[in-house]
């Protein structure tokens, strides 16, 4: 007997699946592709906030999902065995200016405000000996960043789903109720039966280098995010590109995101590539997630379009997608509400 079926093994239907299950539910989940195939399965893992400055919902969202994610991670990892190289390590920006400086003054402000005592946003002098230096000798650095292993956190969440009675299935009859976390492909074809575009796939390259900078934050410069993993190794990424012919193949576009980012960390010049990695990600057509009531399969949901944020929102979009289905508490953004017209 399974009380719900779970369409989409990336890391919101697989956490969506935990959900369910440490509710008490049984359930099944479904992908053809295996778990964690296509976006969930990469290899950058920032899990970094937006912005504490024209606050509003989707901010709001992310940043009571952060917060989750520091007692989920270690429960799930507990559960499994396996680590999810889950670590609220924080953040560094070198500041490029004296306008840079002030900006980041501001933004202190507005963290106090909306983090509270739970982070912090500050501008630092000191930082770890590999982050390069700052033309202004100052930085931001936020205590409310994370990283995480995105393979492993699947991996993980795969297992301890496993442990706790929850099937993985390459195909199989639907039962229950219905929850579609299919991401590019469910994009695709709601903007078919709608005949207007709702979605789609935005391609991310990154890579993986041997060099172990230590349990240091990450750093995000020059729009790259270079990530120090549990495991001593280095993620680099990535690159965003709207338009692509292979969505899982890596080019000349990583080479230069490696050499940019060699330019901006001396450190990692000479560091071998363990993996180069590319995939697409779902970005809906207002850039938000989509949560509520799926708009062509009748009587089913839909969590969608977690667009580069997605390891970052799905624990809150599957407990408030949870609230909804099982007790009518309808706590969904407005902007998340799928509005699908014809």
């Amino acid at each position: 007997m399974v009380d719900f079926t779970v369409r989409g093994a990336g890391i919101i239907g697989l956490m969506m699946a935990w959900t369910l299950i440490q509710r008490g539910f049984r359930v099944q989940v479904i992908d053809p592709y295996g778990a964690g195939a296509g976006a969930s399965g990469g290899i950058v893992g920032a899990l970094a906030p937006h912005m504490p400055e024209k606050w509003g919902p989707k901010k709001q969202f992310q940043f009571e999902s952060l917060q989750l994610c520091e007692a989920l991670w270690p429960e799930i990892d507990a559960v499994s065995g396996l680590s999810s190289g889950y670590g609220r390590v924080g953040r560094l920006q070198p500041l490029q200016n004296e306008r840079g400086i002030a900006l980041a003054h501001e933004r202190e402000a507005g963290a106090q405000i909306h983090w509270g005592s739970y982070a912090q946003w500050t501008v630092v002098d000191q930082v770890p000996d590999w982050v390069p230096a700052s033309p202004t000798g100052q930085w931001v650095y936020d205590t409310l960043s994370a990283r995480i292993n995105p393979a492993a956190a699947v991996a993980s969440l795969v297992r301890a789903l496993q442990i706790k009675g929850c099937l993985i299935y390459t195909e199989g009859d639907h039962k229950g109720t219905v929850i579609w976390a299919t991401g590019v492909h469910d994009l695709a074809r709601i903007s078919q039966a709608f005949g207007q575009f709702y979605g789609a796939g935005e391609k991310g390259q990154g890579a993986i280098l041997y060099i172990n900078l230590g349990a240091t934050p990450q750093l995000y410069s020059d729009n790259i995010h270079i990530i120090p993993h549990e495991n001593g190794t280095t993620a680099v990424g990535s690159t965003t590109e709207r338009y692509f012919d292979d969505p899982a193949t890596t080019d000349e576009l990583l080479d230069d995101l490696l050499q940019r980012a060699c330019d901006v960390v001396p450190a990692l010049r000479g560091a071998s590539v363990l993996t180069r990695w590319a995939n697409q990600r779902p970005r809906s057509h207002t850039r938000a997630p989509i949560l509520g009531h799926h708009p062509i399969e009748t009587g089913a949901y839909i969590a969608n379009g977690g667009f580069k944020i997605g390891l970052a929102m799905a624990p809150k979009m599957a407990q408030v997608l949870a609230d909804y289905i099982i007790d009518g508490v309808d706590t969904i953004p407005q902007d998340f509400v799928p509005n699908f017209a014809k």
